[in-house]
């Protein structure tokens, strides 16, 4: 089993800024990717950001030139500095990696989610 823990979200005010990190547990050989994504209260789940095995990196059209994901890939982390954030950006972030387990099996995790709130 691949468990997930993000952490650093909270609260904030309009323009403020968090990173969040999730960090990945159990045993994992290989890791293909590394993502966020989010979730609004009443939305369905959008793709923020994503860092691929080759080193590629992807944004979501409403996070571009604001967010900024990164990896470390000996303490199994994935960080994502959000930066300029407005209320629009109030949702919960939600950790997803992709990769091979100690068994062989191809693992999908997702984690839990950490809760950003944006407010005056």
């Amino acid at each position: 089993q691949v468990d997930l823990l993000e952490s650093g979200g909270g609260s904030v005010q309009p323009g403020g800024s968090l990173r969040l990190s999730c960090t990945a547990s159990g045993r994992i050989t290989n890791i293909d990717h590394m993502a966020w994504y989010r979730q609004a209260a009443g939305e369905r789940r959008e793709f923020v950001a994503i860092v691929r095995a080759d080193d590629s990196l992807e944004y979501g059209d409403d996070v571009k030139g604001r967010f900024t994901i990164s990896r470390d890939n000996a303490k199994k982390m994935v960080f994502l500095q959000i930066n300029s954030l407005g209320p629009e950006d109030t949702a919960v972030y939600i950790c997803n990696v992709m990769g091979r387990e100690g068994s062989g099996s191809v693992f999908t995790s997702w984690g839990q989610g950490t809760q950003v709130t944006v407010s005056s």
